[in-house]
């Protein structure tokens, strides 16, 4: 596949939903930041369209319109796609494992969070982007999406839990969507999630007063997250499998069978 620039974009509105809750906004979310890239077989008249942004990418159109090898592009991320390119996909990466994912809507008011004496919730500057790779977990999966967390800093759409300057839990858009922001945390393990919570709950508030709704993309087997999600007060709306890629298959492995590369 090749990338395509700024100036076609508006030729691929269709390909995406527009106003779609969780990752499936990541078209949107490209558009609005600039933060990612945009493939096709073609630049005119594309059968094969993709959006990547971090980790995330989109996949659409007609897998028959292209050989395996075009979608090198898309090693080593976390793709959803129709079920028509599950051959194509297993054809042209080393590996691809399938994962469980759940997509909650916020809708009801969070339980009560009550963070330690000294700890002040704010919203994060850019003077707090060397900040962010203080909390526990991968911060990168709550700024990648944005180019760095100097840019997600920058963004407003983050807030923070404080203690005499430190950070110690995180929660920000990682996907902004026209009606919906997906949203990620990132919070030292804690039983109670008190710090993530109240992170949470201030960042929910915060886009609601942008006229938008929260949204929680988990893993189906990360209980904490899922705990965190009911109570800052989502509910499940739906269910997906999306595919991790490995890496390209290279030219001389292309022509071996599914079967022979699984023994190798």
């Amino acid at each position: 596949m090749i990338e395509l620039q700024p100036a076609r974009l508006s030729d691929l509105t269709h390909w995406f939903p527009v106003g779609a809750p969780g990752v499936a906004a990541l078209a949107e979310h490209v558009r609005a930041t600039g933060s990612g890239r945009w493939w096709a077989d073609r630049a005119v008249d594309p059968r094969v369209v993709a959006v990547s942004s971090g980790d995330h990418a989109l996949l659409r159109g007609n897998p028959q319109a292209l050989a395996p090898a075009a979608l090198a592009p898309l090693a080593s991320l976390r793709v959803q796609a129709p079920a028509r390119f599950l051959s194509t996909l297993s054809t042209a990466f080393t590996r691809l494992d399938p994962g469980e994912r759940m997509v909650y809507v916020h809708h009801t008011s969070a339980l009560a969070s009550r963070p330690p004496r000294g700890v002040a919730v704010r919203r994060l500057t850019a003077a707090d982007a060397t900040a962010t790779a203080g909390p526990g977990g991968d911060a990168r999966r709550l700024h990648a999406t944005w180019g760095g967390p100097h840019l997600l800093a920058a963004s407003g759409v983050a807030w923070g839990a404080f203690h005499r300057g430190g950070l110690l839990a995180v929660a920000g858009t990682c996907v902004l969507g026209s009606r919906y922001e997906d949203v990620a945390v990132l919070s030292p393990p804690d039983p109670r999630q008190h710090l993530a919570l109240a992170c949470v709950t201030a960042l929910c508030a915060d886009i609601a007063a942008r006229g938008r709704i929260p949204t929680w993309t988990c893993s189906g087997d990360d209980r904490p997250g899922r705990l965190l999600a009911w109570r800052a007060g989502f509910r499940l709306e739906r269910e997906y499998v999306e595919y991790a890629t490995g890496d390209p298959v290279r030219t001389e492995e292309a022509s071996v069978p599914d079967r022979a590369r699984a023994r190798a």
